[in-house]
């Protein structure tokens, strides 16, 4: 059957992504067709635009969805025509208005939940629970830092670690999002240009944070560091500024024994088991009154702007594009 799809033929800006018409075959076995009714925007995908995460070219972008699935392939018994499902992950190409993908990596949908919170929340909240329970496991009492506090992922994450019992220190870069982080459960704010590590050992009396979710990568590497306690675990989970520069075991020894860890979500979701778990305990934290936030969708077609939008940080909470 003929779709539309959005695809990229060279690594560049925005600009390079290309509406298309794609054929999409009859499922493979263990595959199922899915229409796609909601499509999650993720800063990872400009990383793939870009070629920092190269791919093979040419290639569809995005890698994550919700949709309805319309056929399976021989030997599917995960899900059945008709269910709402959603996925995140490889292979890349969730751009798109119908794809095949792998049935076992398909994660129904509760009923509570709408298609585009679906879509808006996986990737996101997945990449939430590694964080706050697999990378460093929060624990009631810690003191954490969490960059890009009003982003998709820090208003998951602040909220999540409230309830985990965490006193929760959000980094911000502008007075609306500072109020936005407030909202959403941060402790304290504090706003990217000013001195971060300092300000850290001002609001947890000297101590330093247990944890620091980093997201921003060069910019903030250092002042990271600076702002944990001994014994302190560094989580580097994004680029935003670019790659962090090679770093010496060295400066972990000096700041008190810190542990660094540079966690990939898929490496904690490998099989089916592992990832309707860790999907569990996402939907039980949404049931618990965590809340997702769409900021603004797009429609497919339009997603270079959205791609424009999200890299020039004017995007609040989780974007949607929309088939």
């Amino acid at each position: 059957m003929k779709t539309h799809a959005i695809r990229i033929h060279e690594y560049g800006g925005p600009e390079v992504l290309t509406w298309e018409t794609v054929e999409v075959p009859e499922p493979s076995p263990g595959e199922a067709r899915i229409r796609h009714t909601a499509i999650g925007l993720n800063l990872i995908d400009t990383y793939h635009r870009t070629g920092l995460y190269p791919l093979e070219l040419p290639s569809g972008i995005g890698s994550e969805a919700a949709g309805i699935v319309e056929a399976v392939g021989d030997g599917v018994t995960e899900v059945a025509v008709g269910d709402r499902v959603v996925y995140t992950g490889m292979p890349i190409g969730s751009y798109a208005e119908h794809r095949n993908f792998a049935a076992d990596r398909l994660v129904p949908i509760p009923d509570a939940i709408s298609d585009e919170v679906a879509a808006a929340v996986l990737l996101k909240g997945l990449t939430t629970w590694y964080l706050l329970r697999r990378s460093y496991a929060v624990q009631p009492g810690d003191a954490i830092l969490l960059y890009a506090a009003a982003g998709g992922v820090g208003s998951l994450a602040s909220q999540w670690a409230q309830q985990l019992g965490a006193t929760v220190i959000g980094v911000v870069s502008t007075d609306e999002k500072a109020d936005l982080a407030r909202a959403q459960g941060c402790d304290h704010v504090i706003m990217a240009d000013d001195d971060i590590a300092a300000r850290v050992r001002e609001l947890t009396n000297g101590e330093g944070v247990a944890a620091v979710y980093d997201s921003v990568g060069k910019d903030s590497f250092t002042a990271s560091l600076d702002a944990l306690r001994m014994h302190g675990t560094m989580v580097s989970f994004g680029n935003a500024s670019g790659p962090v520069d090679p770093v010496s075991p060295l400066e972990l020894a000096q700041r008190g024994s810190l542990y660094l860890t540079r966690p990939v979500l898929f490496h904690f979701i490998r099989t089916r088991a592992e990832l309707t778990a860790a999907a569990g305990e996402l939907f039980d934290a949404m049931e618990n009154g965590m809340s997702v936030r769409t900021g603004q969708t797009y429609a497919l077609e339009n997603a270079a702007q959205a791609h424009l939008d999200i890299e020039a940080r004017l995007t609040t909470g989780s974007t949607v594009l929309l088939p």
